[in-house]
């Protein structure tokens, strides 16, 4: 239930906002504002709802969290009313509509004295001007809204933009008339002030609450109960849903890496094809090549492409027998990043089900509740962290062309196989540092491990910085031609890269 013309007339007698400065304005919702205040020994945090079914407006004693991206009209309130003296804070008729009068004071222009002589004209001051806003603030329980007019009602902005309802910018506010078919002693029995008696029977409180400290109690109590609540539900939803993706993500690696596991099968299906290169001329157009198997003494069944050689054959299970392999590795990884993800969504939404206040939990939701076309937008690559160094990988062209364009600078190293196609690996430049040797070998393990000179082991690299690499003109995307570079040989250690996942 929200404020009633009553309700709201006792809160704002209590503020008695008139006289006061706009110190600061925050927005820490998409349905609440808060307007800090100061009076010399009288600083105020006057918090208003626009919550469906719980509009109000009253004095908070707490501070009101920040949202963490600016949010537009919080900004417009800043920009035009910040600094500004509240000259008159009223009801307008009864009708549950807040109108505070600011005035702010323009400032003070004085031309330099160079400009001025430049110029050749005489300093002048411009006289000191006042500019008038109106904030509107209407407490309707489904229609809530607040508007930031001009001296003559012209909309400059509002809460919610509502074209259909002509509450847009440029348009003039279309105040209600009063009611006069009710007196004010007639509307003061028809809604009459709640007491919230039980609120203050049960602080314990010597010093009797305000008003204004007992509204902000009862909301507090019971509808940021019934919205933490909500907000709870949200949480362990999201949860689950991340959970079970992930969790099926792992369980697709664990099972492709038994599989990868058994990648000598194919060898040996190739040694037996080579072991019987005499009787795939009798296979005929089968497809299939029976042999007898030199380990187990069993007959196998072996699929071949008749059209192709033994040595051709053979070497396609060699092919499978060798990716599997070195892909095993690989695998090996990306398991140990997957266990990491459940591990840490684990300690996230064990820290969102321990939150108690309910604004910071919606913010806190609604940063990591990205839709998927945002999640998009993330740094393409690789990324580590290492003793305060950051790495970035490039695993393609198209991975090493955006690090390239948008995520590093001049300073920023530059790793990259000599002979070998594969991915870049930047090191970030930090002011005042060299790179030391072990991130050097880190950073050369990573240009190896993710280039086709991998399966040799060992490979001569080049680095330099950004600055001295040049795009090829009409080249394919991502290549570059390097100057100033140096030389760096580097031995596969599989050692360094597993550290990355400890």
């Amino acid at each position: 239930m929200s404020l009633n013309c009553n309700e709201i007339d006792i809160v704002l007698e209590e503020l008695n906002l008139a006289g006061t400065f706009i110190q600061e304005i925050v927005q820490p919702s998409y349905d609440t504002l808060a307007l800090y205040t100061y009076r010399p020994g009288e600083p105020k945090t006057v918090f208003i709802s626009l919550t469906p079914g719980s509009c109000r407006i009253h004095e908070v004693r707490r501070k009101i969290p920040k949202n963490e991206k600016p949010l537009r009209f919080n900004e417009i309130l800043r920009s035009r009313i910040k600094g500004g003296r509240i000259t008159e804070c009223v009801q307008l008729e009864k009708n549950r509509i807040i109108k505070i009068r600011i005035k702010k004071d323009s400032p003070i222009l004085v031309m330099p004295p160079a400009k001025e002589k430049l110029a050749g004209k005489k300093k002048e001051i411009s006289e000191q001007e006042e500019d008038e806003f109106y904030l509107y603030i209407r407490l309707w329980s489904n229609a809530g809204n607040i508007f930031l007019c001009s001296s003559k009602n012209i909309i400059l902005d509002s809460f919610y933009r509502r074209p259909n309802k002509n509450e847009t910018t440029g348009q003039v506010l279309q105040l209600p008339e009063k009611n006069a078919e009710l007196s004010d002693e007639e509307i003061q029995k028809k809604f009459p002030p709640r007491t919230f008696n039980e609120i203050e029977s049960g602080t314990g409180s010597e010093k009797p609450l305000t008003y204004s400290e007992k509204v902000d109690i009862y909301y507090s109590r019971n509808i940021a109960a019934n919205s933490l609540t909500a907000l709870l539900e949200q949480a362990e939803k999201w949860y689950n849903s991340h959970h079970s993706r992930q969790s099926a993500a792992l369980a697709r690696l664990e099972e492709k890496k038994s599989t990868f596991q058994n990648a000598e099968q194919w060898k040996h299906q190739g040694d037996l094809i080579l072991t019987n290169a005499h009787l795939l001329k009798n296979a005929g157009s089968s497809g299939f090549l029976e042999v007898e198997d030199y380990e187990s003494g069993k007959t196998v069944c072996i699929k071949i492409n008749p059209s192709k050689t033994p040595q051709e054959n053979a070497w396609e299970y060699y092919e499978i027998y060798k990716k599997q392999k070195n892909g095993l590795s690989q695998l090996e990884q990306d398991i140990n990043h997957a266990k990491k993800a459940l591990e840490e969504l684990d300690e996230k939404y064990a820290k969102l089900i321990q939150e108690k206040n309910p604004v910071k939990l919606e913010q806190v939701l609604r940063k990591i509740q990205k839709p998927r076309q945002q999640e998009k937008d993330d740094r393409p690559g690789l990324s580590y962290t290492v003793k305060d160094w950051t790495i970035f990988v490039g695993r393609d062209s198209s991975e090493n062309d955006e690090l390239l364009r948008h995520y590093v600078k001049g300073n920023d190293m530059w790793f990259h196989t000599r002979d070998f196609p594969g991915g870049y690996v930047f090191v970030k430049s930090r002011t005042g540092k060299t790179i030391p040797l072990e991130i050097m070998l880190l950073a050369g393990n990573l240009a190896l491990y993710h280039s086709k000179g991998r399966k040799n082991g060992q490979a001569d690299l080049y680095y330099t910085q950004v600055k001295y690499l040049r795009r090829a003109k009409n080249g394919p995307k991502g290549l570059v031609l390097p100057t100033n570079e140096k030389n760096l040989h580097i031995k596969l250690d599989t050692s360094i890269l597993k550290s990355l996942d400890n």
